[in-house]
């Protein structure tokens, strides 16, 4: 909102000496930012909450009480008596509401002589932004720009039937507005009609069959109240911003109408442009009572934090046009019909806050009088989670929720993806089904940074049709090591199962896989489910087919894993205790054995870990150094070599009591997984 200097001061008594800089400086200590400042005009950024100062009066009332100066009444402001009703002869035309989306429908007849604007009126809408027309439409303008009510001028002889009415189009109804565009309306959009059909979007823009030209002698003059959503839906589907909509939108005025056609019709009197030829037709079917409300002192103190007099809150809400009359520990106060932002007692506060200035109150912490509530586990859970995958080489990344259709059909669930009703575009158009596809795209932007190892992992939310559900997930690509003591090897699966084991281990998680052949976007024989007393994830090698789409050279190989959060829980229950290093020594047997080789090295590390000795003896690690199948094995086995390591935490073993644990474990192996030892 473009406001000039010399506009403002026909409503606000401003001192000699106040600059644009310094009235500029005041209203923006009262909460308004500056856009700039230039050639005697102040372009001011107004929040959809202040519909009000899209207007000079209320910008002059912000003026006035931010500078503490005495507010003037102004040519035309509401309550002022509008020109007298000359005698003519012409068409009069008549108003009618059938919609309840209007509010209010006030107009006006008047006599007119079209020509152009004087040098002032021009200026002041060219000052403003609005290019001059004519001395009806500048008038128009000019009103809409002072009091924030946009107004139509209608020319009479064009209106079929001498009648107006606000009513739903009609489907299919078709419409060319004034800027000469054909456009085809819905039965849910507000027109103005005559009995010929639409003669105007409601609250949007006029059309062009009734538009006042060089030809025109008299015009209906229109003001009306709208209700906020219809505009905005109709204006935001047919692609038309306009003054009148951002106003209208927003919340105008519903007294407003009346003093709107007063002051537009003595300015036209004013420049000799027409006179009044009729008095003001008002439909206004269900009044909106006054809104009163009660300001409380010790209410104001507290959300303040400071004691402002009570004679600085009467002369703030006063001087902002709101009526306070006293009660015996506050105010009672009626909100102006222009101020649609104020509905409770906290708005009021707000606005004395805002002038009386938020730098005055002390800087001083409130009391506590309460513990504050424990955070809730799930933010120590992702900050522990951050921590510990950062340290194994991880970085984290945050992506959309919010993606492309084709991106995440391939991690999509049986039950299909959450589409958005009316997304931004379409690489908005779904919500994720998986924190995969949004890690998959980072770690392909950085491969084509010249990123050749990349290791991502997320923690957020996912949506399915049975439900929101929040995960962590991970993606790696590239070499394992990048130091030049280790030989040169790619990530694998091992890589992804690495991690799930990692959080497993973190959280105490008695994690183990199961093979799997139903999870979405991975490789066939190269994916495991993770498993608990339930299926909470999957990891393993995605699909080349995904990874080359996205630009990856064909033989990148990506592994990634995809986790439950929920699952991680008990986190926090009980501190973490450092294990001393144990005092007595290992015993460490290695074993080599055949098996099929479609048996899982899962039920191979169960089997070994069955009781198989002295109830204090553990076996403290197992781990796998060698497997072999080619020459000298049979078909359809392999050759499995372990290291197992036993430890007793108070005393030495014994030979004996190792090699009796040993037979347990042979036996167990042979018995239950069909195992032959080698060298036995």
């Amino acid at each position: 909102m473009k406001a000039p200097l010399t506009w403002l001061k026909e409503f606000v008594e401003l001192p000699a000496d106040a600059s644009i800089e310094k009235v500029g400086r005041a209203i923006a200590d009262a909460g308004f930012e500056i856009a700039s400042i230039e050639d005697g005009v102040i372009d001011f950024e107004i929040t959809a909450n202040r519909p009000d100062c899209l207007s000079i009066r209320g910008l002059a009332r912000e003026a006035a009480t931010a500078m503490q100066v005495q507010g003037s009444k102004g040519p035309g402001v509401q309550g002022s008596k509008g020109p007298e009703v000359q005698e003519s002869k012409g068409p009069e035309v008549r108003v009618s509401i059938e919609s309840p989306l209007c509010g209010r429908f006030a107009l006006a007849m008047a006599d007119v002589t079209i020509g152009p604007s004087p040098a002032w009126l021009a200026d002041r809408l060219t000052a403003c932004g609005i290019r001059p027309i004519n001395n009806i439409v500048d008038v128009t303008n000019y009103v809409m720009l002072e009091t924030g009510q946009p107004l139509h001028a209608y020319d009479a002889a064009k209106v079929r039937g001498s009648r107006l009415v606000a009513r739903m189009a009609h489907a299919g109804e078709q419409l060319t507005t004034l800027d000469g565009q054909d456009r085809k309306l819905s039965a849910s959009m507000l027109v103005i009609a005559d009995d010929g059909g639409a003669v105007g979007v409601a609250g949007v823009m006029g059309g062009a069959s009734s538009e006042v030209s060089l030809s025109t002698t008299r015009i209906a003059l229109e003001a009306a109240w709208f209700q906020p959503a219809t505009v905005r839906a109709t204006s935001k589907t047919l692609g038309l911003k306009t003054e009148a909509a951002i106003r209208f939108e927003r919340g105008a005025d519903i007294e407003g109408p009346p003093a709107a056609i007063d002051r537009a019709l003595a300015l036209l009197e004013d420049i000799g442009a027409g006179r009044r030829a009729s008095a003001t037709s008002d439909e206004y079917p269900s009044p909106v009572p006054a809104r009163t409300l009660t300001l409380r002192a010790d209410r104001l103190a507290r959300l303040l934090g400071d004691d402002v007099p009570a004679d600085d809150v009467t002369r703030i809400l006063s001087s902002l046009g709101f009526e306070l009359g006293a009660l015996p520990n506050g105010w009672q106060v009626r909100v102006p019909s222009w101020r649609v932002d104020v509905s409770r007692e906290a708005d009021l506060i707000e606005e004395v806050g805002r002038h009386w200035g938020v730098n005055r109150v002390p800087a001083a912490f409130p009391a506590l009088r309460r513990s504050p509530q424990p955070s809730d586990p799930g933010i120590e859970r992702t900050r522990r989670l951050g921590r510990l995958l950062c340290g194994a080489g991880l970085q984290e990344a945050v992506t959309f929720t919010f993606m492309e259709a084709a991106a995440a059909e391939p991690f999509a669930p049986p039950a299909g993806l959450v589409t958005i009703a009316n997304p931004l575009s379409e690489k908005f158009a779904v919500l994720r089904p998986s924190l995969l596809p949004g890690l998959l795209d980072s770690l392909t932007y950085n491969r084509r940074r010249g990123q050749e190892s990349v290791r991502l992992f997320e923690a957020g939310a996912t949506c399915t049709p049975a439900g929101e559900s929040r995960h962590v997930a991970w993606v790696m690509c590239g070499a394992r090591s990048d130091h030049w003591s280790d030989a040169a090897a790619q990530v694998d699966v091992f890589d992804a199962l690495g991690i799930a084991e990692l959080l497993g281990a973190a959280w105490n998680l008695p994690l183990t896989t199961e093979p799997t052949t139903d999870a979405a976007g991975f490789m066939p024989g190269r994916m495991a489910a993770l498993m608990t007393d339930r299926r909470i994830g999957v990891a393993g090698q995605l699909l080349p087919a995904l990874t080359e789409a996205r630009g990856l050279p064909p033989g990148v190989v990506v592994v990634a894993g995809e986790m439950e959060l929920s699952a991680l829980t008990g986190m926090g229950a009980a501190p973490e205790r450092v294990a001393p290093l144990p005092k007595f020594p290992a015993v460490v047997r290695d074993i080599s054995l055949l098996v099929d080789a479609t048996l899982s090295a899962a039920t191979i590390r169960a089997t070994i870990r069955q009781p198989h000795g002295a109830s204090t003896m553990q076996l403290s690690a197992i781990r796998e150094f060698d497997r072999y199948q080619g020459k000298g094995i049979p078909d359809g086995q392999v050759s499995l070599a372990y290291r197992l390591t036993f430890r007793d935490p108070g005393r030495t073993l014994t030979d004996r009591e190792v090699d009796e644990a040993m037979a347990t474990i042979i036996a167990a192996l042979q018995s239950d997984c069909g195992a032959t030892i080698r060298g036995l």
